[in-house]
């Protein structure tokens, strides 16, 4: 098995954030979906979104938490996926009979465990025999607090009401609660839910951080893909918190404390690091302030600081081999931007092109026609797209064949995307796999809400043939020359440097005329155009333009400085 890594190579793009921006492919009527939401802001900094939806009678909701496993403080990875399991366990009223008995219970649990590990680290070396007394004494004190746990209460009560889909999932970047429910469960919901968030208690964390110590035995440890997987992130990143293992590692999580997990609950699960979405047939006039008594109980505070850690440049190739008795497998990854990098739908488009099902390059390559990979694609962002993360291309060779022939075949076809156009069919057919993909995530409330609190929509920016929009512009009267612009990546049949000198990309989704004239300007100024004297649309018409196309749809982009910034000096103004 084979892992693989090159510097950061880039090419151009543009980023349209836009916070539910998927009504834009017109299937549903912007202005009416924009009616059915209703955001509201608490005292506490918590934010609730409702979407009304009353299709059927039930509803699906999203906890975002702006925290994942790259919040772990160092020394203690694996702390937030185990504060996830700790969230299933119950609050003050769920899941105890006694809570005043189990809360000196737990000290005593707690006040055990660090008398432990203190003897365990001692500079002198462990004294066995005390050790071996402090063991028991721990055992002891975790038997005294389960006498009053009701074992799985929190979610008993969920599905006796109608609860379908209860989980949970840890990302490096982020962590969601979720689940669906009947729409008269809706209260019942809410206090479940702002209890565990608010009311958090550090039940049976010990047997817990054992079921999460399998766990890693299980998808990593006893995995010969889990663990080249590991190696390839660890190997890719020298300082970025993406280098380390997701689940933790081995000695860091078999040492995390419940005083730990509760420190990271005060500082990252504040009502300024929560988002709630709710999507269902529920009218927000008569729920918000129902759920605003429920959540507001969530203690403040202040919004963590963003993680300032950048990952230094690579100057060189790096290669790691794992020798065992295992399917062969390859796999090569290319440093990449966040999500919020300029060139995140080119990525999206190239992924698409070189790895999306049997028409795919790799597939048809390496699959169809040589017949010396069982399984080719390519993936991107990894394994965060908050921060830059990598694009990754992998292989499964097929009896006879060897991971280097699985390196020669990706970087051929990697080298044809970089000399070759992309066709017209294999643009045409992105797009329509984007549309469609997007279409079927919203049919059903989950899927048009999770995580909606920072959806970007990436797949729905749409590259458009950029020689037929500028002849469209140039006769609609709306022209602006500009310097030449040079495109680093040729091979990427939707950019193109045009005679006319301007360089164009912006959303292909917009129904009326207008709306796209609004969207290729906000696009062209975006990507540092230069509007000269000797331009036909005014200052202020064109910040009209990029009001109307991006206020009401981004409004956390300060819009109008970019737009004056380019004014001024004829560069782009980059987030």
């Amino acid at each position: 098995m084979t892992a693989r890594f090159s510097p950061y190579r880039t090419g151009v793009g543009l980023l349209l954030a836009s916070v539910l921006a998927a009504p834009l492919l017109r299937a549903q009527d912007l202005k009416s979906f924009e009616q059915r939401i209703t955001t509201k802001v608490l005292p506490n900094g918590l934010t609730i979104l409702i979407c009304e939806r009353p299709e059927a009678p039930v509803f699906s909701y999203t906890t975002f938490v702006d925290a994942g496993d790259v919040n772990d403080p160092s020394g203690e990875s694996g702390l937030a996926h185990m504060f996830e399991h700790l969230a299933f366990k119950g609050t003050t009223e769920i899941g105890t009979n006694n809570w005043a008995a189990e809360k000196m219970a737990l000290e005593a649990v707690e006040a055990a465990e660090q008398a432990v590990e203190a003897e365990r680290r001692s500079p002198l070396g462990p004294d066995k025999q005390k050790l071996a007394q402090l063991e028991e004494a721990f055992k002891k004190a975790q038997t005294d607090a389960e006498q009053y746990v009701v074992p799985n209460q929190f979610t008993e009560v969920a599905e006796r009401n109608g609860a379908e889909g209860l989980n949970a999932s840890t990302g490096l970047d982020e962590t969601e609660y979720y689940w669906s429910m009947p729409e008269n469960r809706l209260e019942l919901w809410a206090w479940l839910e702002s209890s565990r968030l608010a009311e958090t208690v550090p039940r049976e964390f010990y047997k817990e951080r054992d079921v999460v110590l399998e766990e890693r035995r299980m998808r990593t440890d006893s995995n010969p893909i889990g663990r080249l997987l590991e190696q390839f992130l660890a190997t890719a990143y020298v300082a970025h918190p993406y280098g380390r293992s997701g689940i933790g590692w081995p000695s860091e999580v078999s040492q995390i404390t419940a005083t730990e997990a509760m420190s990271f609950h005060k500082k990252f699960y504040a009502g300024s690091n929560l988002v709630v979405t709710v999507v269902g047939d529920v009218k927000a006039a008569e729920v918000m302030p129902m759920l605003e008594r429920y959540f507001s109980k969530i203690p403040a505070g202040p919004k963590p600081s963003l993680m300032t850690t950048v990952e230094p440049r690579q100057f060189a190739e790096k290669t790691v081999f794992i020798r065992e008795q295992s399917q062969p497998f390859y796999i090569e990854g290319y440093h990449r931007g966040s999500y919020k990098d300029p060139d995140d739908a080119v990525y999206d488009a190239i992924g698409d092109i070189m790895s999306n099902g049997r028409v795919s390059r790799l597939y048809r390559s390496l699959v169809r026609d040589q017949q010396i990979a069982a399984e080719a694609e390519g993936f991107s962002p990894y394994p965060g797209d908050k921060f830059p993360g990598l694009f990754a291309f992998y292989a499964v060779p097929l009896p006879g064949h060897t991971p280097q022939e699985m390196a020669t075949a990706i970087h051929k076809e990697i080298d044809k995307l970089k000399t070759t156009d992309v066709s017209d069919e294999e643009l045409a057919m992105f797009k329509t796999r984007t549309r469609a993909d997007l279409l079927r995530g919203l049919a059903d409330n989950q899927g048009l809400f999770s995580g909606s609190d920072r959806v970007t929509y990436n797949r729905e920016r749409l590259l458009l043939d950029a020689r037929a929009e500028v002849q469209a512009l140039i006769e609609g009267g709306y022209t602006a020359p500009v310097p030449r612009t040079e495109i680093p990546a040729p091979g990427l049949a939707a950019l193109a440097t045009m005679e006319t000198g301007i360089f164009l990309m912006g959303e292909a989704g917009f129904a009326s005329e207008h709306d796209q004239k609004v969207a290729r300007w906000a696009a062209y100024v975006l990507a540092g155009g230069r509007v000269t004297a000797g331009s036909r649309v005014s200052e202020q018409y064109l910040l009209d333009l990029e009001r109307e196309a991006f206020l009401s749809l981004c409004g956390e982009r300060k819009t109008q400085e970019r737009i004056a910034h380019t004014l001024k000096t004829g560069k782009p103004l980059r987030n």
